[in-house]
């Protein structure tokens, strides 16, 4: 079994070191760490490689503009048979790997709570989800993504069906959540696995509330059921084939 964790990076060097070494700890000596980073002009890049740990793949060099397509370029590079998505400044607790992979293969994503922090791991919220655990299924999720990325593992299989990304939707954690809903089985568990920072230079704005109209979230999750639409047809006939 091999696990991959996925990172992208964008002039994170003020917290990379601390996601990486907690990180890092818990991972096997045959895992990997795909680091995309997104054109960084700090020293981001230069504290990834003193790490000098062979387990770690930067890709630089490249421009994206936004997480989705770097995190599809980190994904697309990965190896192993679990994949976990992960920010560049957060902090993982010292048992995220090993409770998660609990509920593997049963499972083919999972997705924990957290704790929000702030810069400087200051408790701002207890729980990110709260009440909102247990909303599984396709239908609810399309409805209002509960899938945080940071917090999320899935298998090969789904990440396989998830790449290439559609190119109209806008997160990355929406489809391949949606995804899982379609085609296995999901699993939120309570257990707050990582310190989720937010501050001002955030790339999203998780806990801000969305920048999108009403009319653009609709439109988003139209489009959103038309791509799984057009996957489950394609899955469909690819079945047919291989049947014949």
């Amino acid at each position: 079994m091999k696990i991959s964790v996925c990172i992208t990076t964008c002039n994170g060097g003020k917290y990379i070191k601390q996601q990486l070494e907690s990180i890092l700890i818990q991972l096997g000596e045959n895992d990997e760490v795909i680091i995309s980073d997104d054109s960084s002009t700090d020293n981001t890049v230069e504290i990834i490689k003193s790490f000098k740990d062979n387990r770690i793949e930067l890709f630089e060099g490249m421009t994206f503009g936004h997480h989705t397509p770097n995190f599809e370029c980190a994904l697309s590079k990965s190896t192993g048979d679990y994949i976990f998505l992960s920010d560049q400044d957060d902090v993982w607790h010292c048992n995220k790997v090993s409770t998660m992979l609990r509920w593997f293969p049963e499972y083919d994503l999972v997705t924990s709570d957290c704790v929000v922090v702030d810069e400087n791991l200051k408790e701002i919220l207890p729980s990110f989800f709260n009440d909102k655990f247990n909303r599984s299924g396709l239908v609810r999720n399309v409805i209002h993504n509960n899938f945080l990325g940071c917090c999320t593992a899935f298998n090969r299989r789904i990440l396989n069906l998830s790449l290439p990304f559609p190119s109209n939707n806008l997160s990355h954690e929406s489809w391949i959540g949606a995804v899982a809903g379609a085609f296995g089985k999901t699993k939120f568990i309570p257990d707050k696995l990582i310190l989720f920072r937010r501050h001002s230079s955030n790339n999203s704005n998780t806990l801000k509330g969305s920048e999108y109209t009403f009319n653009e979230k609709f439109i988003f999750r139209c489009r959103l059921i038309v791509n799984i639409i057009k996957l489950v047809i394609k899955q469909n006939l690819k079945f047919r084939r291989i049947s014949k």
